[in-house]
C-alpha cells in the first residue's frame, strides 16, 4: 500500500536520482519527499500559532465586525444609506460584485486550465489560488442579496416550487447571475476540496492531537493512497477541471451581459464579455500576486514559490494587461464609429466630465504603469512586483467605478442628470468584505495546506523514475 503522501512511490532504487527534469525547475534543489512534506505540513500541524498570524487575523477581524455593523445598520434603516439615486441606481454594490467575481478568475484558471496544458509552473500556486476564488466568490455573492433592499427574501431568485406561482424573470440577466455564480462556487469548492484529499490524509497520519486525527480523518474521506484511491482521484479531478474550464469564460461573460444588453450608451457593446474575460484574469492573477508574496515572504516559502513562478505570472499579467489596453481602445473606437451622438458624449464625458480623475487614474494603473513589466529586471524585483500587483487591483476596481456610474449619471436626458457619492457606509461595506477576505484566508492557511504536498512532490526526480523505467 502507497504512503498517503506520496502518490507514485519508486518500485526500485532510482538509478538516475537527482537527475534535471523541466519540472524540477519550479522548486529549488535539495529538496526529498520527506522535507517536502515536512515544511509544509509543519505550518498546519505547528501547535504554537505565531503571533504575526494572530495580529493579521485580528485585524482581519476588526474588519469584519465592522461589516457587520454596516450591514446591521443597513438591515434597519434601508438601502437609503448607500450613495445610490436616481439615475445612478447601482453604486458600490454592482463595483464590487464584479470586482470580486474578477479576482476569482485567477484560482480556477490555474487550477483547470493551466493543468489540462500540463503547465508544471501552477503547482505551488494552485491550492490557495482556488482558496482565494471560494472566498472571493463568497464576498462577491453578498453585494447583489444586500442590494435587493430586502435580503431575507433573496430566495425568490431561485425557481423554487412554491404555491403562489412566483417564479424569477429569466428574461433578466441578473437571474443569470444566480445561476453562472452558484455553478462557479459549486464547481471550484469540489474541485479544491477534491484536490485536498490526499493532503488531508498526510495531515491525518501526522497529527499529534486526537481531535485534529480525527478531524483531518473525516474529510479525507477514508484515503488510504492505494491504486484504485489514484486511478479514481486522478478521473474525477481530470473531470472537474474540464467542468471548471469552460467556467472561466462563462462566468465574467455572464456577468458582462448585465450591462451589455441593455440600451445605455457606454454599455451596450459586443466587446464587453471577451474584455469583462481578460478584465477579470487580470485582476485574479494580480491578487494572486499580492497574497503570494507575502505569504512566501511570512513562511519562508521561496524554495517553492520561486522567481520563475512570479516571473511567469507578471507575464499572464502582462499579456491579459495587453488585452485590457485593447478593450479601451475599442470603446473609444466604438464610440466614435458608431455615429451616435449619445455613445461619443457618453465617452467624453468619461474623459472631460466630472469624473476625469477616476478615468485617467485608471489608464495610468492598468495601463501605463503595467508596461514596466516588459522589463525583466523588474518582473525580478519582488518588492517593485508586489507594488504593480497593488496597483492593478486598484486600477480595476477603478475601471468597474468608470463603467457603471459614468454611464447612469448623464444618461439621454439633461433633466435627469445627477451625481453618484458613495458614504461611510459604501465604504464600511466594501473594506469589511476585504477584510472577510483575509480573515477566511488567515483561516485557510492555519489549518489546511496552502501548497499541494503531493504535486509539489511529481516535481522531483526521482518521482520520474518509475515511469521512465517503463518507457
Amino acid at each position: 500500500m502507497a504512503p498517503a503522501s506520496h502518490p507514485h512511490p519508486p518500485a526500485e532504487p532510482p538509478a538516475s536520482k537527482g537527475a534535471a527534469t523541466p519540472e524540477s525547475a519550479f522548486i529549488a534543489p535539495g529538496h526529498t519527499f520527506g522535507s517536502i512534506t515536512d515544511k509544509i505540513s509543519a505550518i498546519v500541524l505547528t501547535r504554537r500559532t505565531p503571533v504575526g498570524w494572530l495580529l493579521g487575523f485580528a485585524i482581519a477581524f476588526g474588519l469584519v465586525m465592522l461589516f457587520l455593523m454596516a450591514v446591521t445598520w443597513l438591515l434597519l434603516k434601508g438601502t437609503g444609506i448607500w450613495g445610490v439615486n436616481i439615475p445612478v441606481g447601482w453604486g458600490f454594490a454592482i463595483i464590487n460584485f464584479v470586482w470580486w467575481i474578477g479576482i476569482g478568475h485567477a484560482g480556477t484558471l490555474i487550477s483547470a486550465i493551466l493543468l489540462l496544458l500540463h503547465q508544471h509552473w501552477r503547482t505551488s500556486i494552485n491550492r490557495f489560488a482556488e482558496a482565494m476564488t471560494l472566498f472571493a466568490v463568497a464576498c462577491a455573492g453578498l453585494f447583489p442579496i444586500l442590494h435587493t433592499g430586502r435580503p431575507w427574501l433573496a430566495y425568490w431568485l431561485l425557481p423554487y416550487p412554491n404555491s403562489m406561482g412566483l417564479w424569477p424573470q429569466f428574461r433578466s440577466p441578473l437571474i443569470w447571475d444566480v445561476f453562472a455564480v452558484t455553478t462557479y462556487a459549486t464547481v471550484s469548492a469540489l474541485f479544491w476540496f477534491v484536490g485536498l484529499v490526499p493532503d488531508l490524509a498526510t495531515l491525518r497520519d501526522r497529527a499529534r492531537s486526537r481531535v485534529g486525527r480525527t478531524i483531518y480523518g473525516v474529510l479525507a474521506l477514508g484515503w488510504r493512497g492505494s491504486a484504485r484511491h489514484w486511478a479514481r482521484y486522478e478521473s474525477a479531478y481530470l473531470l472537474l477541471a474540464g467542468l471548471a474550464t469552460p467556467l472561466v469564460l462563462s462566468v465574467h461573460t455572464v456577468v458582462s451581459f448585465d450591462f451589455a444588453i441593455s440600451v445605455l450608451p457606454g454599455w451596450h457593446t459586443t466587446i464587453f464579455p471577451p474584455y469583462f474575460v481578460a478584465g477579470a484574469i487580470y485582476s485574479g492573477f494580480a491578487m494572486v500576486l499580492t497574497l503570494a508574496i507575502p505569504i512566501r515572504a511570512a513562511y519562508g516559502l521561496q524554495d517553492f514559490i520561486t522567481q520563475r513562478h512570479l516571473d511567469n505570472m507578471a507575464k499572464v499579467m502582462l499579456a491579459t494587461g495587453l488585452i485590457v489596453a485593447y478593450g479601451y481602445a475599442m470603446e473609444a473606437f466604438i464610440a466614435w464609429y458608431s455615429g451616435s451622438f449619445y455613445e461619443r458624449f457618453m465617452y467624453w464625458n468619461r474623459v472631460t466630465g466630472p469624473y476625469w480623475p477616476v478615468f485617467w487614474a485608471l489608464i495610468a494603473t492598468n495601463i501605463v504603469i503595467p508596461q514596466l513589466l516588459w522589463l525583466k529586471k523588474v518582473r525580478l524585483n519582488v518588492p517593485v512586483l508586489f507594488g504593480i500587483a497593488l496597483v492593478i487591483n486598484t486600477g480595476m476596481w477603478l475601471e468597474r467605478f468608470v463603467i457603471v456610474v459614468t454611464s447612469l449619471h448623464r444618461d439621454f436626458l439633461p433633466s435627469s442628470w445627477g451625481m453618484y457619492y458613495p458614504t461611510m457606509w459604501d465604504w464600511f461595506t466594501y473594506v469589511g468584505t476585504i477584510g472577510l477576505f483575509v480573515a477566511m484566508l488567515f483561516l485557510f492557511i492555519r489549518f489546511l495546506p496552502m501548497i499541494s504536498i503531493f504535486e509539489m512532490r511529481t516535481l522531483l526526480p526521482e518521482s520520474k523514475v518509475k515511469d521512465s523505467a517503463h518507457a
